[in-house]
């Protein structure tokens, strides 16, 4: 985890927890109009991945200290994939989110307002069942009259990733990217400790992957994923983002 510099001021402190986490090796050629620029691609052994990931916001406080009534927790699911920028002799490793759905106006609109975000608030819910070593979670949100569903089931004791696995590399990418406009690109720090992770038994999304995401999405989406997992999470930190 990057060590955080002192320049550095906390925007946002929370909780993620619960993270379902399905992941779909794509084309590149099908992400190049998202790269922000500044940025380029990250894969992970040659290959190009996007993940649908779904997750509990909880004890979420602006600054570090701000409480905002009835947006403390909440849901979000969100269609991300994984770039790298080099800073000086250093190489950032962030992801890029193609779009973030809340369940509240207000959160929308901050996250677009400070990072050029695509935030948009749909009505959603949740299931988290644990059973002795069993875990089961699944999101759900309403898209255009009908619920979309990420769910992922897994048995067994969860674990810090191995060192270089699939699952290091989607956990620990610590830093964002978005678009504010075409020519200018926000980057900003994520800060965690490393998450433990079950691979999951079952796993599936279903909903409309065009509609949500954009044309050919759908096929992607539509497909078992090539690796899917929940993590536990953690506490994080997002700090305020700088043009690039």
């Amino acid at each position: 985890m990057k060590e955080t510099a002192p320049s550095e001021r906390v925007f946002l402190s929370a909780e993620w927890r619960d993270l379902v986490m399905l992941n779909y090796e794509v084309d590149p050629a099908r992400l190049r109009s998202h790269v922000p620029s500044g940025t380029e691609l990250d894969s992970f052994d040659g290959k190009t991945f996007v993940s649908l990931v779904g997750f509990r916001f909880l004890r979420t406080k602006l600054f570090g200290a701000i409480i905002i009534p009835f947006h403390s927790n909440f849901d979000e699911v969100n269609l991300r994939f994984y770039v790298r920028r080099l800073e000086g002799a250093t190489l950032r490793r962030g992801v890029v989110f193609i779009r973030e759905i809340v369940p509240r106006r207000a959160i929308a609109d901050v996250a677009r307002l400070f990072y050029g975000e695509n935030y948009t608030r749909h009505p959603m819910r949740h299931s988290i069942k644990r059973d002795g070593t069993r875990v089961m979670a699944e999101y759900q949100w309403q898209f255009e009259r009908h619920w979309c569903r990420l769910h992922a089931g897994a048995t067994g004791i969860p674990a810090i990733p191995l060192e270089g696995s699939l699952e290091q590399f989607i956990t620990e990418h610590y830093w964002g990217y978005s678009r504010k406009r075409e020519e200018a690109c926000v980057e900003y720090h994520v800060s965690h400790i490393p998450w433990q992770v079950w691979t999951a038994t079952s796993a599936g999304f279903e909903g409309d992957g065009d509609g949500l995401y954009g044309s050919g999405f759908g096929l992607v989406l539509g497909r078992e994923p090539d690796s899917a997992f929940i993590a536990d999470g953690s506490a994080v930190q997002v700090f305020r983002g700088t043009r690039i």
